[in-house]
């Protein structure tokens, strides 16, 4: 108990002597330097668990079809489901859309066990052959550790959400070893704005992370990509064409994927959604081997010229080396991956949709190159430049993030000299999308609630304003049956206000009392008995729920160019009111703490 106490006060007198001698602004480079390199260890962490967990699986596999694939992936989902409920006992998946939460609904706070419950469950699932990616646990332990940081040593707010970009950079840099990747993806993705103040903290977490990755595992790309075709201006046409095909694959991953967690979503039993999630991986996976696992080495063989490896041991092995089985055979992965990545998280895994779409990308390059090949169209296309180029253009459509498609796919295969194409992919995919589905499928959720944090100052002010902060409830309340006399001794002579809501038994909103409207009889006592409340009152312009964002709040001020309206429950009982000059007040104050530069 004494050596708690004496190091409580040795971290106290810490943060007392940096307040006193270290500026605010240049311990918060100080702080996302430690960020970048916590992330950048968890990262590598995380890899080495994976790859740990997958040798130790396939040390005795043998050739031909391994049936135990059918068995890795669900023990791994039953385990990652059990550590969940039983160890974690809390939500840990979907971790970028946990982020964009946190930011716009917690404050920036994550839970202290985000460091490293996804990192645990993740990397059983896709050790064991979860069809997922480990990029999405991975960025929301960097957030964990950037927002715990900051909490540590008691940073404010604006600059908790800060860290936790910090964190989402230093990790998505780590992974990937893509600095660049990093610092856009927190601008694209997570929709920090980038101001001078922020891009120096988010580069530094970055850069940090990237360096720690190359000390530990090379300097080399993730993906070997040798360019032995150069691009040629002729080809922007079909470059255009498979940038829409991209947008179409994306459009289909991400509806797809919002209508199979919905069925997750309806069992209510977690024994019934692991029992549906293993049928559906462990039968996608017998049939199509390639599915197994985050599928990195299915984008290797297709950016290295290599395909017909990935029949030898399915049950399609027969069509290996004909060229229609081969584009068959990846079509229906196209179509199926999806249901394996859902069945994966659904049945209690955890992983992220980073890696299935850079997987579907690649595919849908060589695809799209290789049938137009084969009909010999005007010019060739060489399919290892397309491969590559597919997979900025879904990571582009799925999580609506064009210049992080670009920087990542160029850091990840050090395809620089194809800037050009893989901006033109993945511009036409991403506007391709934003047609059918306005948001990502990150923050698709979040939107429809009117809990998404954009890049729209206005919008995200009133996104972190919150509707229990503005509510006045010093109004008198009134009922029906009183008299006009009753209003104006208990009412009018006790309040300043110049409202009051008329609720029935069961305290329901059914009207307002307005003093302008009675000001012509309130000053006649013979007419105190003559007059109702009932028969006074009338319906507001419009009730307010205490559920609507507050977007929509303001939105019906502005349709009704009233000044004060009641808010009500889902019921419709009576709470309060909410006055504009209220919620301009709070805008401010909101807008200085979140968004003034220091």
């Amino acid at each position: 108990m004494m050596e708690e106490e004496t190091k409580k006060n040795w971290f106290v007198r810490f943060l007392l002597w940096r307040e006193k001698h270290i500026r605010e602004r240049t311990f918060v480079l100080i702080v996302s330097f430690l960020v970048g390199i916590c992330a950048a260890i968890a990262a590598i962490l995380l890899k080495y668990l994976i790859h740990a967990i997958q040798g130790l699986l396939m040390v005795n596999s043998a050739e031909g079809v391994n049936y135990l694939l059918l068995v890795y992936p669900v023990a791994g989902i039953l385990l990652a489901g059990l550590f969940v409920r039983y160890i974690v006992r809390d939500d840990i998946s979907h971790g970028v859309t946990k982020i964009l939460y946190a930011i716009s609904q917690r404050k920036s706070r994550i839970k202290v066990h985000n460091v490293w419950s996804s990192l645990a469950a993740s990397s059983v699932t896709i050790g064991f052959g979860g069809s997922v990616g480990a990029e999405a646990p991975i960025v929301l332990t960097g957030a964990a550790i950037g927002s715990n940081l900051g909490r540590l040593f008691r940073l404010e707010q604006k600059t908790l959400m800060l860290l936790v970009g910090c964190g989402a950079a230093g990790a998505v840099a780590g992974i990937f070893k893509a600095p660049i990747a990093g610092l856009v993806f927190v601008i694209e993705v997570l929709m920090l704005d980038l101001t001078l103040t922020s891009v120096l903290p988010l580069l530094i977490s970055s850069v940090t992370a990237a360096t720690m990755s190359y000390i530990f595992m090379g300097t080399e790309a993730m993906f070997k990509f040798s360019q032995t075709e150069p691009f040629v201006i002729e080809r922007i046409p079909y470059v255009l064409l498979l940038g829409i095909f991209c947008g179409l694959v994306s459009l289909y991953f991400t509806r797809s994927m919002n209508s199979i967690e919905d069925v997750f979503r309806k069992f209510t039993n977690p024994w019934k959604k692991f029992l549906l999630g293993a049928i559906m991986l462990s039968i996608l996976i017998f049939i199509f081997p390639p599915l197994y696992g985050e599928g990195y080495n299915t984008i290797e063989a297709l950016l290295d010229g290599r395909y017909d490896f990935m029949l030898t041991n399915s049950i399609f092995g027969v069509f290996e080396g004909n060229y229609w089985g081969i584009i068959i055979f990846l079509t229906l992965i196209l179509l199926t991956k999806v249901f394996a990545s859902s069945a994966t998280n659904g049945g209690g895994g955890c992983g992220g949709i980073f890696a299935p779409s850079l997987y579907l990308g690649c595919i849908a390059g060589f695809v799209f190159s290789h049938v137009s090949n084969y009909f010999d169209i005007s010019m060739y296309l060489p399919e290892k430049n397309f491969a590559l180029l597919g997979m900025a253009g879904v990571m582009s459509g799925v999580m609506h993030a064009p210049l992080t498609g670009v920087f990542l796919i160029a850091e990840l295969t050090g395809g620089y000299d194809l800037f050009l194409p893989l901006m033109i992919v993945s511009i036409s995919s991403y506007t391709l999308i934003i047609m059918f589905e306005p948001h990502s499928i990150y923050s698709m959720r979040l939107a429809k609630k009117g809990e998404l944090l954009t890049h729209h100052k206005d919008k995200a002010v009133l996104t972190l304003l919150k509707i229990d902060k503005v509510i006045e409830t010093d109004f008198i309340v009134l009922h029906p049956s009183m008299t006009l006399g009753d209003v104006v001794r208990d009412a009018i002579a006790r309040s300043p206000r110049n409202m009051f809501p008329v609720v029935n038994s069961a305290g329901q909103l059914i009207g307002i009392v307005l003093l302008d409207n009675i000001r012509n009889i309130m000053f006649r006592p013979e007419l105190y008995e003559r007059f109702s409340v009932s028969r006074i009152m009338v319906s507001p312009p419009e009730k307010i729920r205490s559920d609507m964002p507050m977007e929509k709040i303001m939105q019906i001020f502005d349709d009704t160019k009233a000044w004060n309206l009641p808010v009500v429950d889902t019921d419709g009982r009576y709470i309060g009111f909410v006055s504009k000059s209220k919620i301009f007040n709070s805008y401010r104050d909101v807008l200085v703490e979140t968004f003034s530069e220091d």
